[in-house]
């Protein structure tokens, strides 16, 4: 078998978790490849960030659930301090509005809001009981969960920056779906040197596995799909060479340009 044909036999048992898919009954393009690799189009695209949703990993089902992976449209959640009173407020349970299909993805309030990051969870077992019941496939948060075990034995991914025992009320509160999130990285950089907020809009494409969380803006799509199967087959090359022991720094000039 040759590297390539690995490649794709390997993709072909990638657990795919895909239900926007499931309800259009096709794939989503971007469901074939993997964050690095989605990451790799968006900054051959020009990209500061290449999507990447810093400091946001898997934690359920399981932080060893290393081929499970969703995709779908972003369904978007603005938290705000609890003590926020110009801060729009909600009508409706956010989960009980969510779209099917979607991934739901929440912004904690950023350190440009609160001078230390809440502590607190945003997300709880009775939240992926209620997700399920919309068939949203799997949340994103840009801060903490808490209830693993039920997460995991729901069987419902969940990506966050940590988690906590602590729950929402009284620390912060939903104030806004569908709206533009600007996601900032953990840290206190600043400058140049600071890693870019990545901007996800209403509907813009979530790419999630054990490496991480990529954003696709949903109008970017199909270069990015583009670019990332030239970038696995010339990766697949590099590979044969690499392993026929041709070197690292002359496969990679050869197949990467580079």
């Amino acid at each position: 078998m040759t590297a390539l044909e690995a490649v794709f036999r390997y993709l072909r048992t990638f657990r795919e978790v895909v239900w926007g898919a499931m309800s259009t009954k096709t794939t989503p393009p971007l469901a074939s490849f993997s964050t690095c690799e989605v990451s790799d189009a968006l900054i051959k695209l020009g990209s500061p960030h290449g999507g990447h949703i810093p400091d946001v990993h898997m934690l359920s089902p399981s932080v060893s659930e290393s081929q499970l992976k969703i995709c779908a449209p972003a369904y978007t959640v603005q938290m705000v301090l609890a003590n926020d009173q110009a801060a729009p407020k909600l009508s409706a349970h956010y989960v009980d509005t969510a779209t099917p299909g979607s991934i739901i993805v929440i912004n904690a309030p950023p350190r440009s809001v609160c001078s230390r990051r809440a502590k607190n969870a945003v997300w709880g077992g009775l939240m992926t009981a209620g997700a399920q019941a919309r068939e949203a496939i799997g949340v994103v948060i840009s801060g903490r969960c808490r209830d693993l075990a039920e997460h995991r034995a729901a069987d419902f991914p969940v990506f966050a920056r940590g988690h906590s025992t602590l729950g929402q009320s009284p620390f912060v509160r939903p104030s806004a779906v569908n709206v533009p999130l600007v996601i900032e990285p953990e840290g206190n950089a600043t400058g140049s040197d600071a890693f870019p907020a990545v901007k996800v809009e209403p509907g813009d494409w979530i790419v999630a596995d054990e490496d991480g969380v990529v954003c696709v803006p949903k109008d970017m799509m199909d270069k990015v799909v583009e670019i990332a199967i030239t970038g696995r087959d010339n990766d697949a090359r590099a590979l044969e060479d690499i392993k026929a022991g041709k070197g690292i720094q002359a496969s990679f000039k050869m197949h990467r340009g580079k």
